[in-house]
């Protein structure tokens, strides 16, 4: 359950908490409001009456969460300001994983509640379990990575990537341009090595050698403008020099290919090495990489949105009670309808359906179309 503590306007706004110091205090100051506490000197700066102070003139203390100022001396009345370097806003939305754990045990299990006896353990994995689902379908957490495609043409994926959801290069206004994913060739995993006979050649132990895979280098020499080349008005047949123009020579006949209308590049990615490659025209291109992730990369990540707190619950309890021994069928199943029906319950609020952006867009709907 959530609940405003007793956190000032300033430390959440600007996270931050100010201190004044008078003549014969000690050197130091003990955060107490800071949310969410820092953890090491890099988290935060100081600042003596609005200048900043050197690290090297701080010492941080996490067991006490106390900041000591050295080699400096303070005057009567300075005031010192810890200012966190990132904050996070918008917590007050989320209900912790302990405070969940803590919740289920308090409301769902004991003497004449619905499981008698469970294992703290338990519920903490089949909470952990059910945020990860939720992450892919209900509570869904975009993250937005901004990174430079540099000569290799690939970037990693991030460390905690599930899935993407949409790769855009960026141009000078800061407006994003959607890149479409190549559907036209793929990745190879690995190449086999061939003599002059086509045969597989192999290592003195038996195995079979591998090279280099000539896909992926073509690729990397590809532009996207090869996709939508224009034919002459008299080039009846593709020219044998863009081999890959064959792909669109029906669509400039019949009719275009929406998946291959766009000049704004391609890319695939390589679910083997765990790599996302670029045709080349976006070499040194700003992207932004938006993907999902499974809200389990640190303890931070590991809430549920209020709107899905009563969702959490009812996937715990009906999971601890699919995998318990003796437990009659129909409770079973009543337990999973409630799940199911707390979690379209959760899906209706987190979709924030906003009634006056709708009209708007359906105002556009109205317009005639000229011919």
């Amino acid at each position: 359950m959530g609940f405003l503590d007793n956190q000032t306007d300033q430390a959440y706004y600007a996270g931050s908490q100010s201190f004044r110091w008078e003549t014969g205090d000690p050197q130091y100051f003990t955060i107490t409001t800071i949310d969410p506490s820092p953890t090491a000197v890099g988290d935060f700066y100081v600042y003596i009456n609005g200048n900043v102070v050197s690290t090297t003139n701080i010492s941080f203390t996490n067991s006490n969460k106390r900041v000591t100022i050295s080699n400096i001396t303070l005057s009567n009345n300075d005031v010192v300001t810890v200012q966190l370097k990132e904050k996070l806003y918008g917590e007050y939305r989320y209900t912790s994983l302990s405070d969940i754990v803590n919740n289920f045990m308090f409301s769902y299990v004991g003497e004449g509640k619905i499981i008698n006896r469970a294992n703290r353990r338990d519920v903490l994995f089949h909470t952990k379990r059910g945020i990860q689902e939720f992450a892919y379908d209900i509570t869904k957490v975009e993250k937005i990575q901004e990174v430079e495609v540099g000569h290799t043409l690939s970037i990693p994926m991030p460390k905690d990537f599930i899935s993407a959801t949409s790769i855009s290069w960026i141009d000078g206004s800061g407006i994003e341009h959607m890149i479409s994913k190549g559907s036209t060739t793929s990745k190879p995993t690995e190449a086999i090595a061939q003599d002059d006979e086509f045969n597989y050649t192999y290592d003195s132990n038996g195995n079979i050698i591998k090279t280099t895979a000539l896909t992926n280098e073509r690729f990397k020499g590809f532009n996207n403008s090869q996709l939508t080349h224009a034919h002459g008005n008299d080039d009846y047949f593709y020219n044998s020099d863009f081999p890959s123009e064959r792909l669109m020579e029906a669509g400039k006949r019949y009719g275009g290919d929406p998946q291959h209308m766009n000049r704004n590049g391609i890319y695939i990615i390589d679910q083997y090495n765990g790599t996302i490659n670029f045709s080349s025209e976006l070499s040194g291109a700003l992207i932004t990489l938006k993907y999902i992730s499974d809200s389990m990369g640190n303890d931070n990540e590991m809430k549920v949105h209020k709107f899905a707190e009563e969702a959490i619950y009812k996937h715990v309890a009906y999971s601890m009670l699919s995998t318990m021994a003796n437990i009659p069928e129909y409770i079973v199943n009543r337990y999973k309808k409630d799940r199911r029906a707390s979690m379209r319950q959760a899906k209706i609020r987190l979709y924030e359906i906003n009634i006056p952006e709708l009209t708007q867009v359906m105002r556009g709907k109205s317009k005639q179309i000229k011919h």
